[in-house]
């Protein structure tokens, strides 16, 4: 279901194939059992079917970001009664780090509600990543914007991911946020992978777009230059106090049939169910996993919003057969 000019094109490398809205609204618009049994075949080419990345979110600045993206509890615009603090400790971001690994992540990612790092905070940021590599973790951290020279001091320092989402498709993008744009966000991209980092990136289901925004939202994830290494999928959590408070769910299976085309998309991807999994049902979630979902945050806090406890993942793997990387 690609748009390739010629066969010659369609045997290039996944990162060279362009896809268009058309070609991947019919792949997503196939019969569910036809979705499903396609995104599980690509999964199984690239993946263990049975065995999901676990990576652990810790929020190490909270509040006070002078952005106004619409579902976020950490914007000054919003007053959803979130007190801002400043950046967090070293010691105390190693301590919960160790504790991340002990409970099976791989990957540590940290977050600061920032429109972008200003230069008083690259000393304070490379010397966590330091840290916590130290404690034999993958790091990722999401910061806001960057530029090059930001990006390169990342890389330098050993950061391995980096996470900017782009939240939705560009044509919806404007309802959700207004103080940056949606070039803000592709550059910020850009400047991540020139410098050497991995990309971690996705969006937002249940902010009011249509299913063709989600899906468009995809197609450009999937024609950057290379796709992002992770995908994030997240459900929006409606939080009081945020414009979004009252937006209305999204529906189950639409949203599995966006981590299929996910998958089918970028197969060499992970593909993360991220916020709103407490939201889901044990059987939803066993449907994203076969839909190729083969990463998740776990722990109880997902910046500051509810996760599941490690506990009732831990029955879920059971359930399903499935085990950590």
């Amino acid at each position: 279901m690609l748009d390739v000019e010629d066969d010659a094109n369609a045997a290039l490398p996944i990162k060279a194939q362009r896809w268009t809205g058309e070609a991947a609204w019919a792949v997503y618009r196939q019969p569910f059992n036809d979705l499903l049994f396609e995104a599980q075949t690509i999964h199984r080419r690239h993946f263990d079917p049975n065995r999901v990345q676990l990576s652990r979110l810790l929020n190490i600045k909270t509040g006070g970001c002078p952005e106004d993206c619409g579902y976020c509890s950490q914007s000054s615009h919003h007053a959803t009664g979130l007190a801002a603090s400043k950046l967090m400790d070293v010691d105390t971001i190693v301590a919960e780090a160790r504790k991340a690994k002990e409970g099976g992540a791989t990957r540590y990612c940290m977050g600061a509600a920032w429109r972008s790092p200003k230069a008083r905070d690259m000393d304070g940021i490379v010397e966590i990543i330091s840290a916590v590599k130290e404690q034999g973790l993958e790091t990722c951290m999401t910061l806001g914007m960057l530029d090059r020279e930001q990006a390169d001091r990342l890389a330098d320092s050993g950061l391995d991911y980096y996470n900017h989402n782009i939240d939705t498709s560009e044509r919806f993008y404007p309802n959700v946020v207004s103080t940056r744009t949606y070039a803000d966000r592709l550059e910020t991209l850009d400047n991540v992978r020139q410098s050497g980092m991995k990309v971690c990136c996705g969006g937002i289901l249940g902010l009011g777009e249509t299913e063709s925004d989600r899906v468009d939202m995809l197609v450009t994830l999937a024609n950057l230059s290379t796709p992002p290494e992770s995908v994030t999928i997240n459900k929006l959590i409606p939080i009081s106090g945020t414009p979004l408070a009252q937006s209305a769910p999204v529906d189950a299976l639409d949203f599995v049939r966006i981590v299929a085309l996910a998958r089918i998309m970028m197969p060499t991807s992970y593909v993360r169910l991220s916020a709103g999994r407490t939201a889901m049902s044990d059987e939803m979630q066993a449907l994203c996993f076969f839909a190729g979902a083969n990463s998740i945050f776990i722990g109880d806090t997902l910046l500051t919003a509810g996760n599941p406890e490690d506990a009732a993942d831990r029955k879920l793997f059971r359930r399903l057969g499935l085990e950590a990387l």
